[in-house]
């Protein structure tokens, strides 16, 4: 198993929450907007795209709608790192690891393996939250805070489909 982080040091899962709650609502009250991040991605793609074949963007329908550029869901991502990186430094739980405690005790110590099937599995999350027409944050999250039935389905179905692919990959431990 992974390390044993002390129990005191670590951030309680319910004033993280609460932080998380109220963000969304400063969110809703300050930007007009609820949690998202998938869009960003995107538009991130059109960015970088912009730099090599400004053309090929303006051609492109979605782009027309979704204009590539960073806005306050982009700032919300750089945000979602910086805040795990600070949870993790000042819990003293930080460290860099190239292959996970669990993933190297059921697939082995290989990084390049670890690499490929994260990048596979990135796709096909992209993949789906850009079918479903939005990403976990913004069908769960902000789907329950407006109480739509949407988002509880949403979330039911992210959390059976993670525990389903969690017990295939792991066997059930």
């Amino acid at each position: 198993m992974g390390p044993k982080y002390p129990k005191s040091k670590a951030w309680s899962p319910y004033a993280a929450g609460a932080l998380a709650g109220l963000l969304l609502a400063l969110s809703v009250l300050v930007a007009g907007s609820y949690f998202g991040a998938s869009t960003t991605f995107v538009r991130s793609a059109g960015l970088i795209e912009q730099v090599v074949s400004p053309g090929h963007v303006d051609s492109l329908e979605y782009f027309a709608k979704e204009v590539p550029k960073i806005d306050w869901q982009f700032m919300f991502v750089i945000g979602i790192f910086l805040g795990s990186l600070v949870s993790s430094l000042s819990s003293g739980t930080f460290r860099v690891q190239a292959v996970p405690d669990a993933w190297r005790e059921r697939f082995g110590a290989n990084p390049a393996t670890r690499a490929v099937v994260a990048f596979c599995g990135g796709v096909i999350a992209m993949f789906g939250a850009r079918l479903a027409g939005g990403c976990p944050s913004g069908h769960g999250l902000s789907g329950l805070a407006q109480m739509a039935l949407s988002g509880y389905v949403a979330l039911i179905c992210f959390f059976i489909g993670g525990v389903f692919v969690a017990r295939i990959l792991y066997r059930g431990r």
